[in-house]
């Protein structure tokens, strides 16, 4: 059913649209820590897409549901537009507001089934214990863990990082992904196809 584009549910979720945008301004704060320049960081946005690819991918080999997965993946940082990126370090000294409950603050006069989804999406990845959360979970440091590794080979010190985040995932299929993905260039994927014939 189409609504009217001035009902208030509408105006609130198109100005929600709007903030979910403004993570492509939101930085990865904690690779600072790691001597990457906030020029070649990563924002929040781009740390997303790849979560929801990789939580999709490791929802499919664990026999979960993968766009239930890929949802959790790419909604598990929404929050971040109000609270912004807080890091492991940030979060010793200072407290962040739950982010089901900024969710809820996001979402409030949004249209309903928008709000439900968001909402829902939220407490499941934050709860984290169905199979889809704990893959999205894993996603969300398996790309960390990925994106420290291509930091490494252009030269910083990500090394506990990698540690750090390879030590955090639970599920077989992200260690058995984590384990080959140490052991090859973030760029061979480029070069073996470039050895190869095109498709005809």
């Amino acid at each position: 059913m189409i609504e009217s584009a001035d009902a208030p549910e509408i105006s609130v979720t198109a100005a929600l649209l709007f903030e979910a945008g403004a993570l492509r301004n939101l930085p990865r704060t904690g690779w600072a820590y790691d001597g990457v320049p906030r020029s070649d960081a990563e924002n929040v946005a781009e740390h997303s897409h790849r979560t929801s690819f990789i939580g999709a991918a490791l929802a499919a080999m664990e026999g979960a549901d993968p766009a239930r997965t890929g949802l959790l993946c790419m909604l598990h940082d929404l929050h971040e537009t109000r609270t912004g990126d807080q890091t492991p370090v940030t979060r010793r000294y200072v407290s962040t507001a739950d982010p089901r409950k900024v969710t809820a603050d996001q979402v409030a006069g949004a249209h309903p089934a928008v709000a439900s989804i968001v909402t829902g999406a939220v407490e499941e990845f934050e709860a984290g214990e169905t199979l889809e959360a704990r893959c999205a979970r894993d996603a969300d440091k398996l790309d960390c863990f990925y994106r420290a590794l291509e930091y490494r080979t252009i030269g910083h010190r990500t090394d506990g990082k990698v540690e750090r985040c390879r030590a955090a995932l639970v599920t077989d299929s992200a260690r058995s992904v984590a384990e080959a993905a140490i052991a090859m260039d973030p760029g061979q994927w480029q070069r073996t196809l470039l050895a190869t014939p095109p498709l005809s």
